[in-house]
């Protein structure tokens, strides 16, 4: 599947992103960072899902390439990429995220993540 010296073919990335998007909870995680970026604990209490059931989710999503991070201290930070609306490999997914900004489910998620975004990280990271 893997060309050489670990390139992945066009096709083979078109199926990397796809497979990435094909789980409810990873587009749920992929969209809660459409306002910006979150933290593990942010994420973690929005999907009401064990922080290492999160971090595997977020692990085929960064694979992927549709998320970034950074490390602040303790806390690990996630994001959209930059330019994911001009870039061939990621617009798949962006052209998917203009479509769910629609979806009950994630306005439900935005309108939960807008109060869990009040909370601060120290004590939100406490039920970690």
């Amino acid at each position: 599947m893997h060309q050489e010296k670990g390139w992945l073919s066009i096709m083979d990335k078109v199926v990397e992103i796809l497979k990435a998007l094909s789980d409810t909870t990873r587009l749920r995680i992929f969209m809660s960072l459409v306002g910006g970026e979150r933290c593990v604990c942010q994420i973690t209490e929005l999907m009401k899902l064990a922080p290492s059931t999160v971090s595997k989710h977020i692990s085929v999503l960064k694979h992927a390439g549709l998320l970034t991070s950074r490390k602040d201290g303790r806390w690990v930070f996630y994001t959209l990429p930059e330019g994911i609306e001009s870039n061939e490999d990621t617009y798949l997914a962006y052209a998917t995220m203009q479509r769910l900004k629609k979806d009950k489910e994630i306005i439900k998620d935005a309108k939960k993540l807008n109060q869990i975004l009040c909370i601060d990280k120290e004590t939100l990271c406490k039920k970690c």
